[in-house]
């Protein structure tokens, strides 16, 4: 196995701690492991570090669930992303396979099992826990979500942030035109009718 990048996003220190060792002993060449303990310092070290994955927590100080994931999965070239989240509920799985992780690691697993979920993240393959099988309600807020596109959830992020249309435009680099034309797909994808209804499905999709 060729040698990778790793960001591990987590404010616990004992854990990234944890992590790195375990990467070592499942990773036969030499990894490059990034730490960042918020979910801001880990998206400007993806714009300046070349990275191959993603550990992501989800209890961070500036997220709130799986916002997180929406905002690192909606940035141009976004690596793979692995939730590492000491829930272990079938519905927080669910969700985040819905909202485009690509996979999800329990802090309770053994270390049998963790080693194996790491060294298939490695290998750039998707893993989740086992989770009984049911069919995804279309109409949850997550799958509701899911139906948008990267540019269309970054504009849903900005603006669960506070941020106007003019700011909105400023960041993404696009016209005011083009965000209002985003929010009328949105607004039709969520069902909603305004920006206060988009918000309620927003957090009710992210919440774990």
């Amino acid at each position: 196995m060729s040698s990778q990048t790793v960001l591990i996003v987590d404010d616990h220190p004992l854990f990234r701690d944890a992590l790195e060792m375990t990467l070592a002993t499942v990773q036969s060449g030499t990894s490059s492991i990034l730490k960042a303990s918020s979910l801001k310092a880990a998206q400007e070290c993806l714009q300046s570090e070349m990275v191959d994955l993603v550990l992501l927590d989800l209890n961070l100080d500036d997220t709130d669930g799986l916002d997180g994931l929406i905002k690192l999965k909606s940035a141009a070239n976004c690596p793979p992303v692995f939730i590492v989240s000491a829930s272990d509920a079938t519905d927080a799985i669910r969700q985040a396979r819905l909202l485009g992780a690509d996979g999800y690691i329990p802090k309770s697993l053994g270390m049998e099992q963790l080693s194996l979920a790491l060294a298939t993240a490695l290998k750039g393959e998707n893993w989740f826990p086992e989770v009984q099988a049911e069919q995804d309600d279309e109409e949850s807020p997550a799958a509701r979500l899911s139906s948008l596109t990267p540019a269309q959830r970054k504009v849903l992020a900005y603006l669960a942030d506070g941020l106007l249309n003019k700011q909105i435009a400023y960041e993404m680099g696009i016209s005011e035109a083009t965000v209002k034309a985003h929010l009328t797909t949105i607004f039709r994808k969520l069902h909603a009718n305004n920006r206060t209804q988009a918000l309620l499905v927003y957090k009710d999709a992210t919440v774990i």
